[in-house]
């Protein structure tokens, strides 16, 4: 039965997780995540899950990457001094295939930087931050339901592709409280990772289904034996410097978010239709960008909003097409300049991009957004 719940957003990553079916949370307390820790180490025992606080956030990784090659789906959360350290882990999990939900509620940097105070400043973190190619994908929730609704799919996109997913959110999005409906658990689309088709004495641990470039998963335990290693393996998976297996492992790992990345983006667009002006913003900067936005409507100004939801891969072939119709377009971020470099690369010189930044560790104000618009209009 659907429930009107008045959580906070790390409250409602928790219970997102919960309802996709996560059974083991592995973590270290870093504000402004640590909600996320506490309603996980509250809730996990209620359905039978296993909470473990690790020592660092090296460990919490390496314990959520353990649990889930042991069958279980998991998840861990941290802020951006965390995030940082969690980046050897992600890696690993990235070169073995292990699916894993990621949690970063963003604050200002660089290093221990402002821990109450939110900022948007890991955004290229979440693509570049541990070395290597590798496809990536990250969610940036704009509100409280969607801390819910997106770590949904998070689990369910980290299942289906068979690679750690990560959820971007801020300090802003992690601490309001907002009412919402929360689905019936029923109705909720929950996606599990692919099994063995065939018995242990068949089974190729990476030999992936060319239908979508990924291999079923056996969990440790069930019957079936494989090798799991962060060296570039073969499908068998030991290591190999065979040039082919190289070449084959490489081009897949980026191949199968690639071949689907139309099923992975996700946007919103607000009075696009007849904009001269548009305004790309994500996360917590884009309630502000919202507000600006009909507030200069409202004094005849052609304006309209584009939201990335899917923050990676980057919404290009959607922006480049509203590009095409307008004049101008503001990047407003809580950082010097980071998403804005992808939107200059997506709309290829057809309209002017102008950024807007904040790093004060304070939050937009509508009114700055607003002022910004008229300036560009003029």
């Amino acid at each position: 039965m659907a429930e009107i719940k008045f959580w906070q957003g790390n409250e409602a990553v928790a219970f997102g997780a919960l309802a996709a079916g996560c059974k083991f949370y592995a973590g270290y307390p870093i504000t402004p995540s640590t909600e996320v820790m506490e309603t996980m180490a509250v809730e996990l025992p209620k359905v039978g899950g296993v909470f473990q606080q690790m020592e660092d956030e090296l460990g919490a990784c390496g314990c959520a990457i353990g649990a889930s090659i042991a069958g279980v789906k998991s998840m861990t959360a941290s802020s951006g001094p965390g995030f940082t350290l969690k980046q050897e882990n992600l890696g690993l999990a990235y070169e073995a295939e292990i699916p894993l939900v990621v949690v970063d509620v963003m604050r200002g940097g660089p290093s221990t930087g402002l821990p109450t105070q939110g900022a948007q400043q890991d955004v290229m973190q979440a693509r570049w931050g541990t070395h290597g190619d590798h496809g990536t994908i990250a969610l940036a929730p704009a509100s409280v339901e969607e801390c819910y609704t997106l770590t949904v799919e998070a689990f369910n996109l980290a299942e289906r592709f068979r690679q750690p997913v990560l959820i971007m959110s801020d300090a802003e999005i992690g601490h309001m409280r907002e009412k919402f409906v929360v689905p019936d658990p029923e109705s909720l689309k929950v996606v599990d990772r692919k099994r063995p088709s065939v018995d242990a004495e068949h089974f190729v641990p990476y030999q992936a289904d060319p239908e979508d470039d990924v291999p079923p998963m056996a969990g440790f335990g069930d019957g079936y034996r494989w090798h799991v290693t962060g060296l570039t393996h073969n499908d068998w998976g030991f290591p190999t410097t065979d040039p082919g297996d190289i070449d084959k492992k490489m081009r897949r790992l980026m191949r199968k978010v690639d071949r689907f990345r139309d099923d992975i983006v996700k946007f919103d667009t607000v009075e696009v239709e007849d904009a001269e002006i548009l305004v790309v913003s994500y996360g917590s900067v884009s309630r502000s960008s919202v507000r600006a936005v009909r507030d200069a409507r409202a004094q005849g100004v052609k304006v309209g909003h584009f939201r990335p939801i899917t923050l990676w891969p980057f919404a290009d072939k959607e922006l480049e097409r509203l590009a095409r119709r307008v004049k101008t377009i503001i990047v407003p971020e809580l950082n010097c300049g980071q998403m804005v470099l992808e939107v200059e690369r997506a709309v290829h010189g057809k309209a002017r991009v102008v950024p807007l930044n904040r790093v004060d560790g304070e939050l937009f104000q509508p009114t700055e957004i607003f002022n910004k618009i008229v300036e560009e209009a003029k």
